[in-house]
């Protein structure tokens, strides 16, 4: 007769042993799976964490405080001193000039003093200062003053505000229709801000980042009794019509006031 290979053994403890290898053979492989599919949860969330941890990183940059300054201003509600790079002659003036980028008044005067300013500055013969306010954000029910004053400021950052100051006004919409984002862009693009310098300017311009001083230098120039624009000041005393009835007159005027 033919003898059991598992002699000195029940046949159900044999068959127990088998299902318990194959138990663990199967759990093993289950194991690796487990274990493979956290570490790519893992890895994923890391990826995630590190993006999110260098965009914010990036706005934290540009915003800063939330109370940053554009180049060359002292303090919040204080002006923006244009052609800052420029040596003023010996007694030159100060012109203190207040606009709104909505205010179709503003665009008037870009058109007919607007080299003239910018030619005196440039030559140093008077010291140039803008205040811009947003005052038309109210009256026309939409933010795009401020808008538009973040945009000027974050083209300081790169060295341009009078050229993107030149473009808002050369290409300002009719009066109530604000600006557009693509638009506000597109005036830094035409100012010559390009590459990463462009997008520097859209990260500022996203973030909001001079927007506190813009509203700052809203509320500085109102309790001056700035409610107007476009409004001049030379050397603090605030400039008439016949000052202002043609480029002469108000060449003229800088001159008179140098000493």
């Amino acid at each position: 007769m033919a003898k059991n290979s598992t002699k000195g053994r029940p046949a159900g403890n044999a068959r127990q042993a088998k299902i318990q290898a194959a138990q663990k053979s199967s759990g093993g492989g289950a194991n690796k799976i487990v274990v493979a599919t956290v570490v790519v949860v893992v890895a994923i969330v890391a990826v995630v964490a590190g993006v999110i941890w260098s965009e914010t990183s990036k706005k934290s940059a540009v915003v800063g405080s939330g109370k940053e300054l554009p180049p060359g201003v002292t303090a919040l509600g204080a002006g923006y001193p244009a052609f800052s790079d420029v040596t003023p002659v010996a007694g030159a003036p100060t012109l203190d000039l207040y606009e709104d980028f909505q205010c179709p008044a503003c665009k008037s005067f870009e058109d007919q003093f607007g080299q003239t300013v910018e030619d005196l500055a440039k030559a140093g013969k008077v010291k140039l200062v803008y205040h811009v306010k947003n005052f038309l954000d109210d009256n026309l029910g939409n933010t795009w003053s401020t808008q538009a004053a973040n945009a000027a400021f974050c083209a300081a950052d790169a060295g341009k505000f009078q050229e993107f100051h030149d473009q808002a006004y050369a290409n300002q919409p009719t009066e109530g229709a604000g600006f557009t984002d693509a638009q506000l862009k597109q005036f830094a693009q035409a100012a010559g801000i390009s590459g990463a310098a462009l997008t520097t300017w859209q990260q500022c311009y996203d973030a909001g980042k001079y927007v506190t001083y813009v509203q700052s230098v809203e509320d500085s120039s109102a309790r001056q009794g700035v409610t107007g624009t476009p409004t001049l000041k030379l050397n603090g005393t605030q400039l008439g019509n016949a000052e202002l009835a043609s480029p002469d007159a108000l060449t003229k005027a800088i001159q008179d006031a140098t000493k």
